[in-house]
């Protein structure tokens, strides 16, 4: 089936398992060794709060081609059946939306592009620092 014809949640899906193992690599190749502390630098950066501050960013800053905002929007105002309890409406379908970006370019093989939006968000959420 063509990514292009994937609803938002179905996008969403897979984004959210490329984008937490591309940063679960990153971690463990920033040399955190112990699982609890791994765990604990993931979710800082996988967390929807986190996923909704990175869109954002990209939105503000114009990062994000036409296509990418379409995809984002998609994932963003799908029908959603629930909310995670720590984290409001707007955060989650913004999340949700980030998701899907993520999912859409690894279905289309867009490797390149997943690469740059993560650079950028290594770049500004200083995931680089082992504090």
């Amino acid at each position: 089936m063509n990514p292009n014809q994937y609803n938002g949640l179905t996008l969403a899906y897979i984004g959210d398992a490329v984008f937490e193992l591309i940063i679960r690599r990153h971690c463990v190749e920033l040399g955190f060794g112990k699982v609890n502390d791994l765990h604990k630098k993931v979710i800082k950066y996988t967390n929807g709060k986190s996923q909704s501050e990175f869109i954002h960013y990209f939105l503000e800053n114009n990062i994000l081609t036409e296509d990418e905002l379409l995809i984002f929007k998609r994932g963003r105002n799908s029908h959603v059946n629930t909310c995670r309890k720590n984290l409001d409406l707007k955060d989650y379908l913004d999340a949700t939306g980030f998701e899907a970006l993520f999912g859409y370019l690894y279905l289309n093989n867009n490797y390149e592009r997943i690469n740059q939006l993560v650079d950028i968000i290594l770049k500004e959420a200083k995931l680089n620092d082992k504090g």
